[in-house]
């Protein structure tokens, strides 16, 4: 029976993530498709005789013989242009032999080419490579569940691509909306994984009780820490884009979304141990099985809060060299905007964590030993 809502709960999952992938966002944008032409082409031949060193930058126009790999001009060669602006995180270089995702502008009457750009180096293949790679090691080594986790993993990108950021976008309450998603998306993932039953039913409360705080933490976190909301990259480019969105609403959002999946983790490792050890001790009752979930949590507290100051901090790391050449003491260092924002992110998921890992402990420990078996 139980075996029995596990499919019916995976296929609906299946289906729910079609039907998410099939529905536009709101935001298409027909115009950028419609005499534009997004190709992949292979560099033949560089000429930069346009660039100019100044400094530490490199300005200018790069001519490129190109020839294109894709679309109804494969195997045409045309001679493209590569601007560069100075901004060493926007600009690329382009070398012989290089694989670069090509930009057509089209006659609306001729459908000839009139612009031909390269945008950006072409990465498309070794992103597709990695994530076949990703899905057969899964399968390789969990078999069924591996697929049950690389669905999750699917319905999850969907659920933040076409419900969160619409939403985002469409000026829904932030906050509201990025515990709905979470809740959805936790609950379908710890549901796959660990199935329906007990052992998903702990790991889905301790979840729900640790995002619960953690949003709570992170509301009350950045009303006193007064980090501006366009301290993440691209905010501004939203704000002139005519967007009039809580933008500090959406950032404390994103604290509590990104410490979720460490929350799951958690949760679920934590009720599956619960699981098997009563599994093998039937007779334990609820006082007992919750000490064994304290001491099997502590181990794990320990270790995920230095998971989660490990995948933190490579967001900082240049910020820190940056300080750190300049000499500037501590105080300037975790007063600054972008520090005291990551800084936001690390402590309150972490706190998290240790509010999660011993509630699971206590509804594990309440579910499987409600009744001393004689």
């Amino acid at each position: 029976m139980r075996n029995k809502k596990n499919i019916i709960f995976l296929f609906s999952v299946g289906i729910i993530t079609i039907i998410m992938a099939m529905i536009p966002t709101g935001f298409d944008n027909p115009s950028l498709t419609e005499n534009v032409l997004y190709e992949k082409g292979e560099i033949l031949e560089t000429f930069d005789e346009g660039l100019q060193e100044i400094s530490v930058v490199t300005i200018g126009i790069q001519k490129l013989k190109i020839k294109l790999l894709s679309g109804e001009f494969k195997d045409s060669v045309f001679v493209a242009e590569n601007v560069l602006n100075g901004q060493k995180n926007i600009d690329k270089v382009f070398s012989k032999g290089d694989k670069a995702l090509i930009v057509i502008t089209l006659d609306k009457v001729s459908r000839q080419p009139l612009t031909i750009k390269a945008q950006d180096f072409y990465r498309l293949d070794i992103e597709l490579i990695l994530v076949a790679v990703f899905v057969l090691a899964l399968l390789a080594f969990a078999g069924f569940t591996g697929l049950k986790a690389v669905l999750s993993f699917v319905f999850t990108a969907l659920c933040f691509w076409k419900l969160l950021l619409p939403m985002y976008l469409n000026g829904y309450n932030p906050f509201l909306t990025g515990i709905l998603i979470t809740f959805v998306t936790a609950a379908a993932v710890i549901l796959l994984v660990s199935g329906i039953g007990k052992k998903g039913f702990t790991a889905l409360c301790g979840c729900f009780c640790g995002i619960c705080f953690t949003g709570f933490l992170a509301f009350i976190s950045g009303y006193f820490f007064k980090i501006p909301a366009t301290v993440q990259d691209y905010s501004e480019a939203l704000i002139y884009g005519g967007f009039r969105l809580d933008f500090s609403g959406i950032f404390i959002s994103t604290v509590f979304i990104s410490a979720s999946g460490a929350l799951m983790d958690v949760s679920t490792d934590i009720a599956a141990a619960l699981d098997e050890i009563h599994q093998r001790l039937p007779e334990l009752d609820s006082k007992e099985l919750i000490k064994s979930g304290f001491r099997i949590a502590r181990p794990v507290i320990g270790s995920m809060t230095t998971t989660l100051l490990f995948a933190y901090s490579g967001g900082f790391m240049f910020a820190f060299m940056a300080f750190m050449t300049k000499g500037m003491p501590f105080v300037c260092i975790f007063s600054s905007n972008y520090i005291s924002a990551e800084f936001l992110h690390t402590m309150v998921g972490s706190l998290g964590l240790v509010l999660t890992a011993p509630l699971t402990a206590v509804v594990g420990g309440f579910v499987y030993g409600s009744k001393r078996v004689k």
